[in-house]
């Protein structure tokens, strides 16, 4: 799997992340495409990797910083199917920033460029322990942001 990073296009405070998936066999249903909720399985790995990228792993995140983010909200369109033994490019980008959230664009694009799948997904950093909102870790939106 390959990983970029890079500055995005459309908004220029915005860091534009990609992370590339293969479909396997176990990820398709009886009409051989991906089964829905994959898309949102392979949304989740590249999130993950897009703060492993910045230097944040999830333990590392729970460990040292006493957080873990969640999803809250999201709002996702299906437009076209993803097939068993497609590679597939998982595009994010986070649109804005609160004081405990983040606001991902997500999209799912094929190996011919067609866009499958379409997420905007509303992540809130909570406490570790507790489960309360919490502040994002100023050295996290340092690294996730090109305003510095």
């Amino acid at each position: 799997m390959t990983t970029n990073l890079s500055k995005s296009s459309d908004n220029d405070n915005a860091i534009a992340y990609r992370w590339q998936v293969r479909v396997y066999y176990e990820d398709t249903d009886a009409g051989g495409v991906v089964y829905h909720s994959n898309y949102l399985n392979y949304m989740e790995r590249a999130r993950t990797e897009y703060l492993r990228s910045a230097g944040f792993s999830q333990a590392m995140l729970v460990k040292d910083l006493g957080v873990v983010f969640v999803v809250a909200s999201l709002d996702m369109n299906f437009l076209a199917p993803a097939r068993f033994d497609d590679m597939l490019d998982v595009n994010s980008r986070i649109l804005q920033t609160g004081g405990s959230k983040f606001e991902f664009e997500q999209s799912i694009i094929n190996s011919t460029g067609k866009l499958l799948c379409t997420a905007n997904i509303n992540i809130v950093c909570v406490d570790s322990s507790t489960f309360r909102p919490k502040r994002i870790p100023e050295q996290i939106k340092a690294k996730l942001s090109y305003d510095n």
